[in-house]
């Protein structure tokens, strides 16, 4: 097929594709799955990788803690199960509040949220079924352990505030179907209150339907007092939209206009707000919420040379954590002092907790080469103890796998940090991965799929990309809308540099990303074949000129921009790499993955790029892997985890080391 679109002609042979309920596309699916299931069957490195991979991912994984009233919530997922469970501890024991695990046969049913009242005896989760994020939201009793008759769904993404007496909460939810125009139902998020025990359909409707239909509320919260409720509203990746509601009155404007970032909540009844309003690199202010004007703000934490990631406040601190080029670092701010908590040089925060009735504050971290753990931090004591953590794999020695931070130079001339995490020296395969979009860092995480690689000898490489927030937001939006092409400059010299530093060859050099990650390894592909000796591609977005018309892609406008505006589309059909695979180039060889249920990115892109890059290089390899049940990643069962795994890294390692 060929249109016109701005006067430039777009070649589209594979249109036909994106109807996945067509029966020719489902037969020529099946065919996909099975060519690609017979060759990635067939790798010798797979067994031995799904077995390693089976016990690596049986240590289990352990997310921040949330500590309201006598209890501290986190999630956990245990060794042999599909999911996380939602658990509570309180005096020294720990028990499951939520389990999803039961409530599908192959483990697909994920809490995809948890909101705990300020007292903690009420909790709001939300389950969905394979991948999709449609939540459902019910109430659980903390202490009996009970869940409420009410049931709440359309419950995607949802922002939950409970008032100070817990009988009721304010919630967003989106449309019942056939209110809004046909493909819009992921939009139109408004906010509700619902009285506990009450049936949903009479929840009264507070906030939304006057607001443009992509802008979602990112956040509810509500003071001590419940004098005040403040909404944040996300209207794109530059902008926030604030409104406060006094008592049962309406939501006004406090906020509303530039392109800034405000990211507000109660710290008991003081209104505390992250923003990066004449701060690139983010403060911490204090507003007035009867005098919300963003020049009445009183700072709190000033802007410093780290980026303020997020910040919470105890009875008598305030936590700061703070990213030094992607390592976090966590700060504590008292009425006497200023002081660091000691953590490991290559690390993440996952979360801080606390709460304003609470002097104690928890800290959850990771790093690349240990699983998640839990300090219990007493600012006032300056103690910190461990109180929870994963193990280490059996038989995986951390030492053995050193972590280093390095600089190279992107095409431009800008410098650029590279986190590398395996042998210390010598050539061999490397597995390179990033993201570089929408204000998210790649930092050091515990990655459980990377274990199996770095003890066959593999190199793993992370540059810390442009369009991520690893410093601030300038780093941000030299990444995006027509400065896209930075991320790939940036990946592909951090190619460059990896094989002029003696780590490897074009041939032992394999990429990998996911979702904007998708994106970034398919634009590198098409732009440097010559550079990769292998490219798994994962729940990509790869037609740049046709995004916006599938699924939530419309939310994504103001980060890539939109193909209805003749300049926009200049920049995305210059580097869209479904339009840029060229007949006859030698592509190394390809695996493209999706989830039939993604909610996110239409598998449309996958089987596009697919059946292009087939056509364009027929004595290469390109596979095309559809998971079925699963979507975009959210929420994936172990059980589905370990194979798809085991096939990237399989196929992966038989690639750049050159197995026969």
């Amino acid at each position: 097929m060929v249109e016109v679109v701005h006067g430039v002609e777009i070649h589209d042979p594979y249109r036909w594709l994106e109807d996945e309920t067509a029966p020719e596309v489902q037969a020529w699916v099946a065919a996909q799955q099975a060519y690609a299931r017979a060759y990635l069957d067939s790798l010798p490195e797979r067994p031995a990788i799904e077995t390693r991979l089976r016990e690596v991912m049986d240590v289990g994984a352990l997310g921040p803690s949330r500590p309201r009233g006598r209890y501290r919530f986190f999630l956990r997922r245990e060794p042999g199960a599909n999911q996380a469970c939602l658990w509570v501890a309180e005096g020294g024991r720990e028990r499951v509040l939520a389990d999803p695990n039961p409530l599908s046969a192959d483990g697909a049913s994920a809490i995809d949220w948890w909101y705990p009242s300020d007292d903690g005896e009420l909790v709001a989760v939300g389950i969905s079924e394979a991948g999709s994020e449609d939540s459902v939201l019910s109430l659980v009793e903390t202490a009996s352990g009970r869940t409420l008759p009410d049931r709440i769904d359309r419950c995607r993404w949802s922002a939950v505030a409970f008032e100070p007496d817990a009988k009721a909460f304010l919630y967003s939810r989106g449309p019942l179907p056939g209110t809004v125009a046909r493909g819009e139902e992921v939009y139109h998020r408004h906010i509700y209150r619902h009285l506990v025990g009450t049936d949903p359909q009479t929840d009264q409707y507070l906030f939304g339907r006057d607001r443009d239909k992509t802008h979602f509320p990112a956040a509810l919260s509500i003071s001590a007092d419940g004098r005040w409720t403040v909404l944040a509203l996300d209207c794109g990746t530059l902008r926030t939209a604030v409104f406060l509601r006094s008592g049962t009155g309406p939501f006004v404007p406090a906020f509303d206009g530039p392109e800034q970032r405000v990211e507000p909540w109660f710290a008991g009844d003081r209104l505390l707000a992250m923003t990066n309003l004449d701060a690139p690199n983010w403060r911490l202010v204090e507003i007035d919420p009867e005098h919300p004007e963003a020049e009445r703000w009183r700072e709190v934490i000033p802007e410093g040379d780290d980026v303020l990631v997020s910040a919470a406040a105890s009875r008598g601190a305030i936590l700061a954590h703070r990213m030094r080029a992607g390592r976090s670092r966590v700060e504590v701010h008292d009425a006497d002092a200023r002081y660091e908590v000691p953590l490991p040089a290559f690390c993440t925060v996952l979360g801080v907790g606390a709460h304003t009735r609470l002097e104690q504050a928890y800290v959850t971290l990771d790093e690349f080469t240990q699983p998640a753990h839990t300090l219990e931090l007493h600012p006032a004591l300056g103690r910190l103890d461990e109180i929870d953590a994963m193990p280490s794999p059996p038989g995986f020695d951390p030492a053995a796998y050193p972590v280093r931070q390095e600089w190279y130079t992107s095409r431009d001339g800008t410098r650029v940090p590279i986190f590398l995490v395996g042998r210390a020296s010598g050539p061999g395969p490397v597995a390179m991965t990033g993201y570089g979009g929408f204000n998210l860092p790649r930092t050091p995480q515990w990655l459980p799929y990377l274990v199996p690689f770095l003890e066959a000898g593999g190199l793993f490489a992370l540059p810390s990309l442009r369009g991520g927030s690893e410093f601030g937001e300038s780093w941000h939006q030299a990444g995006m809308l027509e400065r896209k092409q930075n991320v790939f400059d940036d990946f592909l010299a951090a190619a460059e540099w990896l094989i002029a530093q003696g780590w490897c060859t074009s041939s032992e050099l394999g990429i990998f990303g996911r979702s904007n990650g998708g994106l970034l390894v398919g634009a590198a592909l098409v732009q440097r074949p010559e550079l990769f000796g292998a490219v798994v591609c994962g729940v990509p977005l790869l037609d740049m000129v046709r995004y916006e018309r599938f699924k939530v892609a419309q939310l994504w406008s103001p980060e890539y921009g939109t193909a209805a505006n003749r300049e926009h589309f200049r920049w995305l059909h210059a580097y869209s790499p479904y339009h840029h695979v060229r007949d006859g180039v030698s592509y190394p060889p390809v695996l493209i993955t999706t989830g039939e249920g993604d909610s996110r990115v239409d598998p449309m892109h996958a089987r596009k790029m697919a059946a292009r890059l087939q056509a364009a290089n027929p004595d290469g390899l390109t596979m095309l892997r559809v998971d079925t049940r699963a979507g975009h990643g959210q929420g994936k069962p172990v059980a589905k985890l370990v194979p798809e795994e085991a096939d990237a890294w399989a196929f992966l390692l038989h690639q750049l080391t050159g197995s026969t």
